[in-house]
Order: structure tokens, then C-alpha cells, then sequence
């Protein structure tokens, strides 16, 4: 065997001697009693009996050795701020946050939501809420009011930390209209909301609930704020994804397990080393941000770069220019990104000594040969894709080059990661496809391993139900993506099984926009699907069947209508969900018995055959999404 194959293989067949190895990367201040506890599946509990602290991991145990050293570098190209935090000023900084947080009285269990943009002050407070115990939930910057307010009602925290706005593109979002409006629909209120004041955008502060950072920031200078030692199944934080029925999920994850899985994979997966600098141009609010942004490179011991900006501004060249400025070693970033790049002068490219930079892993959806081939040429290091979920918290598929350098292939994430038991089943009958290219759905068999989430939020039924109970007479992780696995054991994954589509790597619900979309007055019926994009990978399609078309007579009517109704998704859900089209049509295709043809409408869009359509009630529905698309 390989050495890969024989570390992978003993994972699976020697895991408590595997992983009680693992658990070695991190400190304990009580060493585990157990490695896993099977017992009740499919709940896994790995480390039981031992207590340790992520903020202890991540910042303290490195002030021995590498106080003076990198830490947090953040940089953003919206304001043209840059600053570099050694681990002893973010080991100060994180106290006074801890502080902070006490002070408005946070106390270990209770929640603290963060809405914040990529600054520095976002990553300070996720610390600190590990620092004391606290469960941090933090919601992506871009979200709306009402995907806010949903969040807020879920996670029910004490206290939100926000900031007065974030910027893209030179345009200002304003945050703290977004967050008052957000806390007034949701029937949970928190006690107090703390906000950082960038300067970006006037703020309203509400007397006794609003607190401003700097001033409550003077008054903790200095703090010193022990770690709170944890037990390793403690809750470290929740993190919302989208779903395709019912109110966001929150992912919980464990404190223990997790440290331990993002220690290993930095070592076998990423190859980072203590002192380098570590680069994913990610977002705090996506799970990559919290393993690979905030706490992965800090427990290995190396810098990390917090971004706001995009890749372009102010010109191509600004993320080479980083990898130059500070030695970039490890970066991870999208085939989104990599594709708007490529439009770019290549001149950009080699502008800069990127020298130190040993690989590029991409992750958030399949990565195109062309967009693969054409990066992997222009950088001279070897470009990893890497398939995982917000549910698993690191990578499921790709190559562990730290244990043995494996050749990617382009188009394939790679192969299972150790303590992965990934499987192919047949959807309907929970056959095992052990051939060539069958195709199948991947799943994962029991205990997944650690840094997996432990269950939903609040909601232990809905984690087995959902994720467990899919594939009949299985209780397998269903990961509801469709995949094959070619001769040499390498997965390639095909696709959704259910309707999440994901743009630019951001997962969204059709059923979320769906409702959305039919809560304006002149829709009757819609459908949303996910369309093949060049650019960014997917990108949603809206067909609407309006209530009342007298108005609706001609092109700058349908436009008209199109706005307020993208304009109305931008509200309720974020520009992130924005559909590309909203087209119109008199009936939308169903079968007899009135289920929506969505993957016949995604074909027709595609441009492929949109199969067997025995079961349609009235083919000139489909006909005319034809006809609209043909003009």
C-alpha cells in the first residue's frame, strides 16, 4: 500500500489509535478519557472526558514561542487599511473583547451572533466568545432583514456584535438599518448590541440596548481574561446553512473534536507550518472563514490574512501582491474567483515574486479543467480542489499531500480523507456502487469523525431525519450530491440531489427564493432553478406566472415587474440570492399530479434534453420556456 492508503485504511479500521494520535497536535488541559463513543448513533462524541479551549489553542500556547510573530494581517482594499497583529497584541485584543463581551454580561452557553464585514475586530470577538465559553453564531454580512430576523429567533443570543457597515466594490452596505429592522421581526430581542463604528455610514444607536466598541473598549484596556476550559463535546459554535424546506439549520459543532481535526488537516492536508502565512480569501460568514480564516492557521501556528475586498481592486493584482508582501505559503480560495481573474491582463500575474507559494487549494464548487489548467500553468504550484460542507467543517474529499504528494486531477476533488468512510449508494435501493463510474449518491457511514457537526441547533430529530434517514434502510450521512468514483479511486461530483444550488460557492435554497419571490402581490406561482454559469459556477432562474397581467403588455412592463420583484429578493434575502432572470410565462410545467418539473426547466435552460416527460400535464408549458429562452 501507499503511505497514504495505509494512514487512510488505519484510520478507518484503528480509529481510536488513529485519532488519540491526532489529539496529541493540540493542548488538553485535561487529557480525553475516551477517544469515540458510538453508542447512540448517529450521534458521534469523540474526546469525552477531556477539556481544552480553541482560544487557548489558537492564541495563547503560541505566546512561548512566537509572541512576536504574525498573527491576524488584516487588509482591506475598501478602506486601505492594513494591519498586522502579533500573537501577543491579538492575545491582548482577544481579552479585551472577552472582557467586553462580560461586561454586557455574556456568560459560557450563552449565544453572541455576529453580523460583521471582514474586519479585524469580527475575528476578536469570535475568539473571545471561545475565550469564555460563549457560542458564537456569526451570519454572513450580506444577509437581509429577514434572513437576519429568522437567525436571531433561532440562535436566541444575548448579545450581537455588528458594525455600522461593510463595503464591496466601493459601495456601501449599511448594517445597522439591516440589523434594526432584522431585531424588530424577530420575536427573540437580545440585550444588548455592541457596534464597531468604521466611519462608513451614520448609525442610530438605541439608548440601554446599543453599545459602541471604542468607548467600551477604553474602559477594558489591558483586561486579562482567563480561558474557560471546556469539555471537548461543549458547544463551540452554531452556523446556519441553507436548506430546501423549512427555517435555516443551524450546524452545531463541538469544541474538542473540531481543534483537533483543523490541527490535523493544517498538518496532513494543507502541509502549513508554524511561522508561514496562510491566505483563504474566503468570508467569516461561510464555514471556510471559521475553519480556515479565524481558527485553523492559528492553532498550526502560522499568520493568517482577514481580506475585504475583491480580487480585482483596485486592479488583478492585489492578492499576488499580498502573497509577495507577507511570503504567502497556503492559500484557498474559489473557482469563482480564479475565473474572474483569468478575464484579467496576465501581466498581473507576473508582477509579483510568488516564490514562497506552495499550493492554491479551491473549494466551494467543481472546479472546470479550463479554469484549473489555466491557473495551475500560470502558477507553477499545484492546484488542490477540495470538496466538503459547512456540515463536515474541513475537507471530505481532496489529497492529503502533507502525508504522501498525490497527482489532483482536474475535475475530480480527489480522494476520501482519513476518518471519512465515503461511500456511493443507489438513491432508491441503498445498493453500495462499488464499480467504475457508477453514478450514485455519496454518503458517508458512521462515526463521522472529528470536527463533524454534532446535530442541528436545538433540533436532534431534524439532524437524524435529514441527514441520516435519506437512502432507504440506511442510516448513512447523506450529503445529497451525486457522484462517481473513476478506476483510481478519485470521486467527481455531479451535482445536487436536492434543490440547493450554489452560486459563486454560496449555498442557497430554491425554496427560499421560491417563497421570497411569491410574497410579492403580482405572483401567482413561481419556480426557481439552478443554472449551469460560466462564471459562477450557478446561478438561479425565476419563472413566474403573474396574477395579474392587464398591465403586463409590453417589454418595459416585464421589466418594470422583473426589478420590483429582484429588488424584493434583495430585501427579504440579500444580493446574494438575487435570480439572474425572472422570466414570465402563463403555466409552468407539472406533472398530472401537480409536482413541479424543476429538472425539466433546469435541462431546457442548460440546453439539454429534458428527458422522459411522460408524466407532464401540458408540454406546451415547457415549450414556452423554450420559445422565451430561443429569443
Amino acid at each position: 500500500m501507499t503511505a497514504y492508503a495505509d494512514f487512510y485504511r488505519r484510520s478507518l479500521d484503528d480509529r481510536d489509535a488513529f485519532w488519540a494520535e491526532q489529539a496529541r497536535l493540540i493542548d488538553w488541559q485535561t487529557p480525553p478519557q475516551a477517544v469515540c463513543d458510538w453508542s447512540q448513533p448517529p450521534f458521534a462524541r469523540w474526546f469525552s472526558g477531556g477539556t481544552t479551549n480553541l482560544c487557548h489553542n489558537a492564541v495563547d500556547r503560541h505566546l512561548k514561542d512566537r509572541a512576536d510573530q504574525p498573527a491576524l494581517i488584516y487588509v482591506s482594499s475598501e478602506t486601505g487599511e492594513e494591519k498586522v497583529y502579533t500573537f501577543r497584541e491579538l492575545h491582548s485584543e482577544v481579552q479585551r473583547a472577552a472582557a467586553m463581551l462580560k461586561a454586557l454580561g455574556v456568560r459560557k452557553g450563552d449565544r453572541v451572533l455576529v453580523y460583521m464585514p471582514m474586519i479585524a475586530e469580527a475575528a476578536f470577538t469570535m475568539l473571545a466568545c471561545a475565550r469564555i465559553g460563549a457560542v458564537h453564531s456569526v451570519v454572513f454580512g450580506g444577509f437581509a432583514s429577514v434572513s437576519l430576523a429568522s437567525r436571531i429567533e433561532d440562535a436566541q443570543p444575548r448579545l450581537i456584535v455588528s458594525a455600522d457597515a461593510g463595503s464591496r466594490a466601493g459601495k456601501v452596505l449599511a448594517y445597522k438599518p439591516l440589523l434594526d429592522e432584522a431585531i424588530r421581526l424577530s420575536s427573540h430581542k437580545p440585550e444588548a448590541v455592541l457596534m464597531v463604528n468604521r466611519g462608513l455610514a451614520p448609525m442610530t444607536m438605541q439608548p440601554g440596548r446599543d453599545h459602541g466598541w471604542t468607548g467600551l473598549g477604553e474602559q477594558h484596556r489591558g483586561a486579562q481574561v482567563p480561558c474557560e476550559w471546556l469539555d471537548a463535546g461543549d458547544i463551540s459554535y452554531t452556523i446556519y446553512t441553507s436548506g430546501t424546506t423549512g427555517r435555516p439549520k443551524g450546524v452545531q459543532r463541538d469544541t474538542g473534536g473540531y481543534a483537533v481535526a483543523l490541527a490535523a488537516s493544517m498538518k496532513h492536508i494543507f502541509a502549513g507550518n508554524a511561522g508561514e502565512t496562510y491566505f483563504s480569501t474566503s468570508d467569516i460568514g461561510w464555514v471556510v472563514g471559521h475553519s480556515y480564516i479565524v481558527y485553523g492557521p492559528l492553532i498550526a501556528g502560522m499568520a493568517t490574512i482577514m481580506y475585504e475586498g475583491l480580487p480585482i481592486r483596485p486592479d488583478a493584482g492585489i492578492w499576488w501582491s499580498l502573497v509577495e508582501k507577507y511570503k504567502v505559503t497556503v492559500m484557498f480560495s474559489a473557482p469563482t474567483a480564479v475565473r474572474v481573474l483569468r478575464k484579467q491582463d496576465p501581466a498581473f500575474l507576473k508582477k509579483y515574486d510568488l516564490s514562497s507559494l506552495r499550493a492554491l487549494f479551491l473549494a466551494g464548487e467543481p472546479l472546470d479543467e479550463p479554469t484549473g489548467r489555466w491557473i495551475s500553468d500560470s502558477l507553477g504550484v499545484p492546484i488542490i480542489d477540495n470538496y466538503w460542507q459547512t456540515e463536515s467543517g474541513w475537507p471530505i474529499l481532496t489529497v492529503a499531500n502533507g502525508v504522501e504528494k498525490m497527482p489532483s486531477k482536474f475535475g475530480s476533488p480527489g480522494v476520501p480523507m482519513y476518518g471519512y468512510n465515503v461511500k456511493l449508494l443507489h438513491e432508491s435501493t441503498g445498493e453500495e456502487l462499488t464499480g467504475a463510474n457508477e453514478k450514485g449518491v455519496v454518503v458517508i457511514e458512521g462515526p463521522t469523525p472529528p470536527g463533524f457537526m454534532q446535530t442541528v441547533w436545538r433540533d436532534d430529530e431534524r439532524f437524524v431525519n435529514t441527514y441520516w434517514k435519506s437512502i432507504p434502510g440506511k442510516l448513512v450521512y447523506s450529503t445529497f450530491d451525486w457522484g462517481i468514483r473513476d478506476e483510481d479511486g478519485y470521486f467527481y461530483i455531479l451535482g445536487r440531489t436536492d434543490d440547493v444550488i450554489n452560486v459563486a460557492g454560496h449555498r442557497l435554497g430554491t425554496r427560499e427564493i421560491e417563497e421570497s419571490i411569491s410574497s410579492h402581490p403580482n405572483v401567482a406561482e413561481v419556480a426557481v432553478v439552478g443554472v449551469a454559469d460560466a462564471l459562477k459556477g450557478q446561478v438561479a432562474m425565476a419563472f413566474v406566472v403573474a396574477r395579474d397581467t392587464t398591465a403586463l403588455t409590453d417589454d418595459a412592463a416585464l421589466l418594470r415587474l422583473e426589478g420590483d420583484i429582484m429588488k424584493q429578493v434583495d430585501g427579504q434575502l440579500g444580493a446574494v440570492a438575487r435570480p439572474a432572470r425572472v422570466r414570465f410565462v402563463s403555466a409552468l410545467p407539472k406533472t398530472r399530479s401537480g409536482k413541479l418539473l424543476r429538472r425539466a426547466i433546469q435541462a431546457v435552460c442548460e440546453g439539454r434534453d429534458a428527458g422522459d416527460l411522460t408524466t407532464i400535464e401540458d408540454p406546451s408549458a415547457l415549450q414556452q420556456i423554450r420559445d422565451l429562452l430561443a429569443k
